[in-house]
């Protein structure tokens, strides 16, 4: 049914519910998993262009990310790639499975709910309206 499946990982403890959800699949089946983290720029605060290395404070974080992702990615039973990008997260996520055609980005919720929600912009809300595959939310 799905054949690439981008798998948006965040914080730990959101990021295990994910991964769960996605064992719940039937991963033999599936082509690709891509497992992606966007380093947001209120993570980093600077603005970071894409086409330029990462800088010296930068390196730490990417590393620890890249440290977590390659952990999940141990325990697939399918081909899988690892996508750490840089930017507004909503945004990367939409441009990270457009450019891998997925065909379903799994992604977790924080459970942010009426002014919260809206004040501090839901990432799971926004690829919802945004993406042009299917999208799962997991809480």
């Amino acid at each position: 049914m799905f054949n690439t499946i981008l798998v948006a990982l965040d914080s730990p403890e959101i990021s295990e519910r994910v991964m769960q959800a996605l064992k719940s699949f039937q991963l033999d089946a599936v082509d690709k998993v891509v497992l992606t983290h966007v380093i947001s720029t209120n993570e980093t605060g600077e603005e970071q262009p894409a086409d330029r290395p990462y800088s010296d404070p930068q390196v730490g974080l990417f590393r620890h990310i890249e440290e977590e992702l390659q952990t999940y990615q141990a325990s697939l039973p399918c081909d899988s790639s690892l996508e750490i990008v840089t930017g507004d997260p909503a945004e990367e996520i939409v441009r990270v499975a457009n450019i891998y055609k997925a065909d379903l980005i799994l992604i977790g919720s924080r459970g942010l709910t009426g002014v919260t929600r809206i004040l501090q912009r839901s990432v799971s809300s926004q690829v919802v309206s945004d993406a042009s595959c299917s999208v799962m939310v997991v809480r």
